[in-house]
């Protein structure tokens, strides 16, 4: 009930739109009910995505060595994750949600904020909204790419090779000059 109501609230407002206490009016329950069993407005959208993998998790062991280096890192666990096949389908249909005009502001005011955001801030890099958008578009175009539209050589590139290809660009937005 009150996952319905946060992915309701989720889609028709926003992530910045959306207030723990709307998705409890909204379930028909407390507020304080919520947050007992969901804590933050960030993990309660994050369990709201349904995702089998809570990103912030997965991806915490690749930060732990610092920004030098965290461009491998952090793509070696993104792909493993969406190589999963327990994952994948979950992840594509999630994407092809986003791919919707009407869902960009769950990946703008949600992800970004939420997931990757505070990854740049991890590893205390400088502009961090700017190096995680970047990084962030990269990401994306990995997901359309392998997973979605299912482009050769892309679709079918082991996991080494994909991470070689295009970690030094992700490394480049961590911690490379910036115009």
């Amino acid at each position: 009930m009150i996952l319905a109501a946060a992915r309701t609230s989720f889609a028709d407002k926003g992530f910045a739109g959306t207030t723990i206490r709307g998705i409890a009016a909204l379930a028909g329950v407390d507020a304080a009910l919520v947050h007992h069993y969901f804590g933050t407005k960030d993990d309660l959208f994050v369990a709201a995505l349904e995702l089998p993998v809570d990103p912030r998790v997965a991806i915490a062991p690749a930060l732990a060595d610092g920004a030098d280096g965290a461009g491998e890192r952090v793509l070696r666990v993104f792909i493993g994750v969406w190589d999963d096949p327990a994952n994948t389908p979950v992840f594509v249909a999630l994407a092809r949600t986003l791919l919707d005009p009407t869902a960009g502001h769950l990946m703008r005011d949600g992800f970004l904020p939420v997931v990757l955001l505070p990854v740049g801030r991890a590893l205390a890099l400088d502009r961090p909204e700017l190096r995680m958008s970047l990084v962030a578009s990269q990401m994306l175009g990995i997901i359309l790419s392998r997973y979605v539209l299912e482009l050769e050589p892309i679709a079918s590139m082991p996991a080494d090779a994909l991470v070689a290809a295009y970690a030094p660009t992700v490394q480049r937005y961590l911690t490379g000059d910036l115009p």
